[in-house]
């Protein structure tokens, strides 16, 4: 019997929430970071897989006055990996991965395409933030990028299929 054809899952769409100050830090780095340096939200993603910022406020803990898409870009084959940041923060080891960012630090206010997005659609939608990352539909990441300016991002090597998932066509 033939082994069974195992075939790459469709690139999955990812909105992460952060402070536009440490978005920019990962723009100048090439890496990203959530939920206050968790690991476990950064193994959910996989290579290809796009990803896009939103930032509430410019810097952590201050008024949420900005309300933008901050950044945009694809996560690259590299696994969650910990970093020492002591020299900012003692004793904080974050949890990173590497993306490709493709926006070049533009910014688009969410306000500007509340009407087109499904994520904004539902009344409360903004409690679904406060989980620091949330899958989102592709059409919703074609606006935002489209919004961004951000053409077609370049392919990466895909993520094998999860078990239990289902196969991409």
């Amino acid at each position: 019997m033939p082994a069974p054809r195992i075939e790459a899952a469709a690139p999955r769409n990812w909105l992460a929430v952060a402070c536009a100050t440490h978005v920019a830090r990962g723009l100048a780095g090439g890496f990203m970071q959530v939920c206050h340096g968790k690991c476990a939200p950064l193994k959910r993603m996989a290579a290809g897989d796009r990803v896009v910022y939103y930032s509430p406020g410019q810097d952590m803990g201050g008024p949420a006055t900005l309300r933008a898409f901050t950044a945009l870009g694809q996560v690259l084959p590299v696994e969650p990996y910990q970093v020492d940041m002591s020299d900012l923060h003692p004793g904080f080891h974050p949890y990173r991965r590497d993306v490709r960012w493709a926006s070049e630090g533009r910014q688009v206010a969410i306000q500007s395409l509340r009407g087109r997005l499904e994520l904004t659609a539902a009344p409360g939608w903004g409690a679904k933030l406060r989980f620091g990352l949330l899958q989102i539909s592709a059409a919703d990441m074609d606006c935002i990028a489209a919004a961004l300016a951000v053409g077609d991002l370049p392919q990466i090597e895909p993520r094998p299929a999860a078990q239990g998932e289902l196969w991409a066509a």
